[in-house]
């Protein structure tokens, strides 16, 4: 079974998010720092709070922080662009029939609505939520849930994703992994490629030659 990532992975959507955490420290006059990403790009919105609250020694609650970035981003998931390749290889699996899910760490009401506007959703089976399992995607028992989800030995599973540490969270539980290259994680692309078994620049390599879709039909 395929399992992928949303943010970075499928959709062009991790600037949002860089955009909102800059927004939200330059209301309190808190410059962006290379520590403040690393505290907030690799976990689930109440994690991320916990930290932001505690690192920039602020008042207000986790959920009115958490409030704020959700205004922050307000629609711009009904504006992100898929991936280059990711439709066409999507279809690709379709046509294999090979069986998808998305497992991911964005809030769910922004992940249905990018997979509804660019018509994703179709291709899946389900969505894990690592949000509503409260769970990191560098902890393997969100894969193993996956897993369970779908019904699959993990050692049957193949994970995309373009964040490091959620790739070794997927190795940890036994899967394969893809390592998807997308600009938030760039700095991260040498020791990706040194580590997940495949690492892919876009989907656009993992399509068929026309002598292959020839050979297919």
């Amino acid at each position: 079974m395929f399992f992928f990532d949303l943010d970075g992975t499928l959709i062009d959507s991790n600037g949002v998010w860089k955009h909102v955490d800059r927004e939200f420290l330059a209301r309190r006059g808190i410059p962006y720092t290379h520590a403040y990403y690393e505290g907030v790009a690799h976990t689930i919105l109440p994690l991320a709070a916990e930290f932001t609250k505690e690192f920039c020694h602020l008042e207000e609650s986790c959920e009115d922080i958490i409030a704020e970035w959700m205004d922050l981003a307000k629609d711009a998931y009904t504006h992100v662009a898929v991936k280059p390749g990711v439709r066409a290889y999507l279809k690709q699996c379709r046509a294999e029939g090979r069986r998808m899910a998305v497992v991911t760490s964005s809030v769910p009401e922004h992940c249905r609505t990018a997979l509804d506007k660019l018509d994703l959703a179709r291709y899946f089976e389900f969505i894990t939520f690592a949000h509503d399992l409260g769970l990191e995607k560098k902890n393997p028992d969100i894969w193993l849930q996956a897993a369970r989800q779908g019904g699959v030995e993990p050692e049957r599973c193949t994970v995309f994703d373009d964040s490091l540490s959620a790739c070794r969270g997927a190795r940890a539980a036994r899967m394969r992994v893809v390592g998807v290259y997308d600009g938030f994680f760039a700095a991260d692309e040498r020791e990706m490629r040194s580590f997940c078994d495949v690492y892919i620049h876009s989907f656009e390599e993992l399509l068929w030659l026309p002598e292959q879709k020839a050979r297919r039909k």
